[in-house]
């Protein structure tokens, strides 16, 4: 969604989490059953959205169509002047993508979303981003400066930081083994739901590639009634099919 569309100018927006944050030291347990009852409350949306992307390559914002149906169904749809630019349905194992402009049909499988995204994330792990939720809780947490924190195998740790006047999700990190910051997910501007409180805007950022996606809705609607035909696609008679695993991209 991101690498198909000319720059244009863009005004910095305010910070999604503040600068300092104080020492998380609420019981782990009363914040992990937080995010399992909001784990069960969200399980799909349907929305609208400013999309502003930064990355070394261009700097860009746009209009996206966002569709999420937990645990792993995606259909992002990004808009230009004219219509609709490109249309990318994830269902897996299948990963289709429709250039409008350029006439070409990718076809793939799940895993190659990134591609489009920019975010190494799979589909599951970015729908539960997408609805502003940590992509996995499982495992041994424990507190470490202002965030709960799990090892998360060969050295790799994630953290979660809340809210201090609500146990809501704010920031999710995926740290190396050297211990630097390889992914974050920022959800903030809370907005209430018919489901709970939503986060109105998300960022994902991948700090190693200096690329960064801010997300912002336009009247969410969430655990809306998806139909499966939305996350997959024919391709049009006069588009031309191209192979993700041939691109070389």
């Amino acid at each position: 969604m991101v690498a198909a569309l000319a720059a244009c100018s863009m005004t910095k927006p305010p910070p999604i989490v503040p600068e300092t944050l104080p020492d998380e030291r609420r019981p782990i347990d009363d914040l992990l059953q937080t995010l399992a009852r909001r784990d069960k409350q969200f399980k799909s949306l349907r929305s609208l959205a400013t999309v502003s992307y930064n990355g070394p390559d261009a700097r860009q914002s746009f209009q996206e169509v966002v569709v999420v149906n937990r645990p792993d169904r995606l259909r992002l749809e990004t808009l230009y002047p004219l219509g609709v630019l490109m249309i990318v349905t994830a269902s897996p194992p299948d990963l289709n993508v429709y250039h409008t402009r350029e006439g070409v049909f990718y076809r793939g499988k799940s895993e190659d979303l990134w591609r489009f995204t920019r975010i190494p994330l799979n589909v599951a792990e970015t729908a539960s981003l997408l609805m502003g939720q940590p992509p996995g809780t499982n495992g041994q947490w424990r507190h470490e400066g202002p965030a709960i924190v799990r090892d998360a195998g060969q050295g790799w740790k994630e953290t979660i930081a809340f809210q201090q006047n609500e146990a809501l999700p704010i920031r999710w990190q995926l740290l190396n083994p050297a211990g630097a910051v390889e992914l974050t997910a920022e959800f903030g501007d809370y907005a209430p739901t018919a489901a709970g409180p939503f986060p109105m805007r998300i960022a994902l950022e991948n700090p190693t590639q200096k690329r960064r996606i801010e997300i912002t809705y336009k009247e969410p609607e969430v655990n809306a009634d998806l139909p499966s035909t939305l996350f997959v696609q024919k391709k049009p008679d006069n588009a031309r099919e191209v192979a993700l695993d041939s691109t070389g991209s």
